[in-house]
């Protein structure tokens, strides 16, 4: 496509990918789609665990099938189009889809910070103030703390995309990337970016400096809690949850910060590409293994739910 002067003439993107080795195609596809199958099977899988089960009707677990729905949602928004590229070789993007897919992947990317946030103010509340448990962390409290991340998500989203979409294209259609975002289409653009680049950079700063801050806030309380305790078992368990959360936790942020809180003109599209892949693919692939797998409460769920489906299949037969 030749060079274009207004944004009304670009139709379509080319997004580059991960890389252009056609020996490397078939196997990257093939790893991409097992990332893919693990993450909706284990999230949806979570999903519905949760439903199923009486004794995860709890604050803990309501927060944690919101996390998994939006994984499922802010990996679908990404991979499905990379998979495709690696298997047809297709690399181009209408301009609506790259649109689209930017507001879906920036959304949820937006609502896992807040929903990160709010798990460990649920663990702060649980450990460090468990007689007042059930009337702070109530079911109305629970619904206005995920609707507020929905509210920031979309709303955050649609100011990002209306800005990076309202910009020129001169320079090239070529995304230096797997996806449609806001760094590598910056880059593209013959218009004053000076605005976009404030708007994202104090946006993300509000995002992960303020859910970081409720983060780090809410730990340094349950560390404290967990010094005090006199089991030592009690502590072992503790610090191992603790542990499972920040290693995503540090994953996911590291990643967002490196990402977007940088001028533009510091990126290498390269480095970014790989920092896309842990956020965009790896976490929700992670994220129903680091919370819920390694959790008792979870596994004798799965194992009551697993008897009741034999015990109905054993019947019907």
């Amino acid at each position: 496509m030749t060079l274009m002067e207004n944004i009304s003439e670009v139709t379509e993107f080319i997004l580059v990918g991960l890389t252009d080795v056609l020996e490397l195609q078939v196997p990257l596809f093939l790893i991409f789609t097992l990332i893919y199958l693990i993450t909706l099977l284990g999230n949806l899988g979570m999903i519905i665990l949760i439903l199923l089960d009486s004794h995860l009707h709890t604050p803990m677990y309501f927060f944690l099938s919101n996390l998994s729905l939006v994984d499922c949602v802010y990996a679908s928004a990404v991979t499905p189009k990379v998979m495709a590229g690696f298997l047809t070789g297709d690399k181009i993007i209408s301009y609506n889809a790259c649109a689209a897919q930017m507001f879906f992947f920036a959304a949820f990317a937006v609502i896992e910070c807040f929903l990160l946030a709010w798990m460990a103010f649920d663990r702060h509340a649980a450990v460090c103030k468990p007689l007042h448990y059930t009337t702070t962390m109530t079911s109305t409290v629970c619904a206005l703390l995920v609707t507020g991340s929905y509210i920031c998500g979309l709303l955050q989203s649609s100011i990002h995309v209306a800005l990076t979409f309202h910009l020129s294209f001169c320079h090239s259609n070529v995304v230096n990337r797997f996806l449609c975002d806001s760094p590598p289409l910056l880059a593209l653009s013959c218009s004053d970016i000076y605005t976009n680049e404030i708007v994202i950079f104090t946006l993300a700063a509000c995002n992960v400096f303020f859910t970081l801050l409720v983060i780090l806030n809410s730990y340094l309380f349950i560390f404290i809690a967990i010094l005090r305790m006199h089991s030592a078992e009690g502590q072992k368990k503790a610090f191992s949850t603790c542990a499972s959360h920040l290693t995503t936790v540090s994953i996911f942020y590291g990643t967002i910060i490196f990402m977007y809180l940088q001028p533009t003109s510091n990126h290498s599209m390269d480095t970014d590409k790989l920092a896309s892949v842990f956020y965009t693919m790896i976490v929700p692939m992670l994220n129903p293994l680091v919370y819920s797998l390694r959790n008792k409460e979870v596994k004798s769920a799965f194992k009551n739910v697993a008897e009741k489906v034999k015990s109905s299949l054993s019947l019907a037969y």
